[in-house]
């Protein structure tokens, strides 16, 4: 579905890919809000609803093919953390697209880790304001013959299989619908702690000597400090420092285990023998047996082995985020605000 206003201000059109479905149907009443907002505020834009999955994909790639690095499209995703990965996959040439992203999901990890608003009518001023642009890198993941760009991590073991029974989990919506959406993870996490076997994992970083890890828990490559709804993984990951943080669980007692992931809240598990962090420019992950792999929080099956890299651009860099206020505390990000009011620019 497309609509279209002819209206142009700033003379440019922004390009917003929803997710209806987000927090089992939240999304669509947070986007009827958020168009009248730009209704009244006489804001070009023209919008699309996903419809299944995979979409937001054919969408990215229709919307990005009218876009150059001189004269890039302005690409708003309008969801949670999933949906990311599939409209960065789409994006023809990541040059070409000013990314933004309006938070309705219940992980939030892409906002918690680059210090984009939680709430979505906060982002959507941000993004009009245009209050700051910087470049994010954009690792791929290669599953099989297929290729996939995501924006938080990828991984295989413990937390993609929590993300891949979540997604089938009855009263998933029910419960998301009451806001105890988090109440479905820690029950799905702790059965796949009671059942779930580790795996002999061997890790090979830039074409180096491999690494095997007898007994891993999990291993995720990521790209933000966050994943997991809140879990701190990487303390030390950046977005924009063109290497891939690599964490890796193994060798640990299901007793320690119950220690080592309340402490990755803070990010204090570092300091526990059995965690690993690594750092590349990219890596290939083999497991001795089949075990559930994620991107983005959705599931990428069943596999015995990928690899990541990033993808690398124009001056090195990969997509533009727009984000407002960077790393600001949440006082600083309202003074921010009232202080750009007053300077006539476009209010929400």
């Amino acid at each position: 579905m497309i609509k279209q206003r002819v209206v142009w201000r700033f003379f440019i059109m922004y390009s917003f890919i929803v997710n209806p479905n987000s927090r089992s149907g939240e999304g669509r009443n947070v986007w009827n809000r958020l168009r009248s907002i730009m209704e009244s505020q006489g804001i070009s834009y023209q919008y699309f609803l996903t419809e299944y999955v995979g979409h937001a994909t054919v969408l990215a790639r229709r919307i990005s093919a009218a876009g150059t690095p001189e004269d890039p499209v302005t690409l708003v995703t309008v969801g949670g953390d999933g949906t990311i990965y599939e409209v960065l996959t789409g994006i023809i040439d990541l040059s070409s697209v000013v990314f933004g992203f309006i938070p309705v999901g219940s992980g939030n990890d892409f906002c918690r880790s680059m210090g984009l608003p939680f709430d979505p009518f906060e982002a959507l001023r941000s993004i009009l304001e245009n209050r700051r642009t910087i470049f994010m890198d954009v690792p791929v993941l290669h599953l099989g013959s297929h290729s996939y760009r995501f924006g938080i991590s990828a991984g295989m073991g413990y937390d993609a299989a929590i993300c891949q029974e979540v997604l089938i989990t009855p009263g998933k919506k029910f419960l998301n619908r009451l806001h105890m959406g988090k109440l479905i993870y820690l029950m799905v996490a702790l059965k796949q702690f009671l059942f779930l076997t580790p795996s002999p994992v061997t890790i090979t970083l830039d074409g180096n000597k491999p690494q095997t890890f007898s007994r891993t828990w999990f291993a995720a490559v990521m790209n933000q400090k966050y994943e997991g709804g809140g879990f701190k993984f990487c303390p030390a990951a950046s977005p924009e420092d063109g290497l891939l943080d690599v964490i890796v669980i193994e060798g640990i007692s299901k007793l320690k285990m119950l220690f080592c992931l309340p402490s990755a809240l803070w990010g204090k598990h570092t300091r526990i023998r059995g965690v690993h962090i690594l750092q590349c420019r990219n890596v290939h992950i083999t497991s001795a047996h089949s075990l559930p792999v994620h991107k983005d929080g959705e599931s990428g099956g069943i596999q015995r082995e990928f690899s990541v890299t990033i993808e690398r651009t124009f001056k090195n860099h990969n997509a533009c985020v727009i984000v407002a206020g960077r790393y600001l505390t949440k006082k600083k990000l309202k003074a921010d605000i009232s202080h750009t009011s007053r300077k006539g620019a476009a209010k929400c």
